[in-house]
């Protein structure tokens, strides 16, 4: 499994259906969320270190964890979860 699925099914409280292959997941990410967004997912993904990613994505800690509280919020809306599930 690729590290972005593990990662994205992690944050997801409740998947019912399995999700999509890596080009289209990539491709319904980068159209529903801010490049930001998917960027820190796509680091998040990779690494576990936010200073890592606090600096590639060039913000402070305190703006890291709440671009993570959004990301979590919008990956568990209902109707992302359907474009991502197969």
């Amino acid at each position: 499994m690729n590290k972005l699925q593990t990662e994205i099914k992690s944050r997801i409280s409740i998947l019912i259906r399995p999700l999509r292959s890596d080009e289209q997941l990539s491709e319904v990410l980068k159209k529903r969320l801010t490049k930001k967004e998917y960027k820190l997912l796509k680091l998040t993904s990779n690494l576990n270190d936010i200073k890592t990613a606090c600096t590639e994505l060039n913000i402070d800690e305190e703006k890291y964890t709440k671009l993570n509280a959004v990301l979590t919020k919008k990956l568990n809306q209902e109707k992302l979860k359907q474009e991502m599930c197969s």
